[in-house]
């Protein structure tokens, strides 16, 4: 155990304690978890940070729209509001949070978008206001046990296994290993490409410690980048801004084939101010750079406040999709024989 480890375990132990009771009571039906009568499908982790959810609810949404009226209910994490929200054209990221706003910019005509943190009187306002959803996706929900869902997805990234890790504050689980028993199937994000299929079998069997559940395993597919200032061409000299938990895989990514001339990298969630937008396009300039972003992140760069700056330099986002290594197809029918027999 790492010396910092050690110093906190006892605080880990405690937090345990807590989360397992709570676990506990929702299991007895103790607590009350509130069922509707449409399906419901949860994406969520184990862990804090950054596990691949939001590409994997677009998926969902990918595999699901054409046959189903689907509704998104998130918490909206660092949104400037509160309580219940069904996005309209007058929102933001800030009146939504970065990934719900993406969720909208990029499915409006597809899917109702919707935050709120009580998540069952949330999706009761859903129905009420919109009778046609026929299907909810609950964005990182795993530990939202309010709620019962139909169908539970849970994620786990290639280079910090659930199985690895310690609970918080010594690691990075919000609650107990043994939670993974309630997923429907687990997901290994973040692969290499070059996974092979003995590493596969190694990781499966330590999940399956933990569950019986199947177990899959994707990468992340990067799209080409897309100009969000002015119809231009990426060059191969960036500059890098980056608001995410993890942003090891994308500067991996793009430094295989461009020019990393500097990286601005800040919390995940990151509301920019005028102050560092002033920073960045100053950078590229003294680089004689291009400026490269995420879709989440240009979720917020992209708002009125900002557009001065979009034209000072070229700005481009890269968009990002799951992409699995193996049993694609068995996974997705496993997905809509949930939802067909719910």
């Amino acid at each position: 155990m790492k010396p910092v480890t050690a110093i906190l375990f006892p605080f880990a132990v405690l937090y345990d304690a807590v989360t397992s009771v709570r676990n506990r009571l929702y299991d007895l039906s103790l607590r009350p978890s509130a069922s509707f009568d449409v399906p419901i499908i949860s994406v969520g982790n184990l862990s804090v940070g950054g596990t691949g959810k939001t590409p994997m609810v677009e998926h969902l949404i990918r595999l699901l729209s054409g046959s189903r009226k689907i509704a998104t209910l998130s918490r909206g994490y660092k949104r400037k509001t509160r309580g219940f929200r069904i996005a309209s054209a007058a929102d933001n990221a800030e009146t939504l949070g970065d990934e719900p706003f993406q969720f909208y910019r990029k499915f409006k005509d597809k899917v109702v978008v919707s935050v709120g943190e009580e998540r069952a009187l949330a999706i009761s306002s859903i129905l009420q206001e919109h009778p046609d959803v026929d299907l909810i996706l609950l964005d990182d929900a795993f530990q939202h046990r309010r709620v019962k869902p139909t169908f539970q997805i849970l994620l786990t990234v290639y280079d910090n296994l659930f199985y690895d890790d310690w609970l918080l504050p010594a690691g990075r689980l919000r609650e107990s290993k043994t939670g993974a028993k309630r997923a429907d199937v687990v997901v290994v994000t973040k692969c290499p490409d070059t996974l092979q299929e003995e590493e596969m079998m190694i990781i499966q069997k330590s999940i399956l410690e933990y569950t019986s559940k199947p177990v899959f395993f994707t990468t992340i597919h990067y799209g080409a980048p897309v100009p969000f200032s002015g119809d231009v061409v990426l060059e191969k000299n960036l500059v890098l801004v980056t608001g995410l938990a993890d942003a090891r895989h994308l500067k991996k990514f793009l430094a295989a084939n461009n020019v990393i001339a500097h990286h601005f990298e800040y919390e995940d969630h990151h509301y920019y101010s005028a102050e560092e937008l002033e920073q960045i396009v100053a950078m590229a300039k003294s680089k004689k750079a291009q400026i490269i972003t995420t879709e989440k992140d240009a979720s917020k760069l992209t708002a009125p406040q900002f557009q001065r700056y979009l034209k000072e330099v070229p700005w481009f986002f890269i968009p990002i999709e799951t992409g699995f290594l193996k049993s694609g197809r068995d996974f997705d029918e496993m997905v809509l024989n949930a939802v067909a027999h719910a």
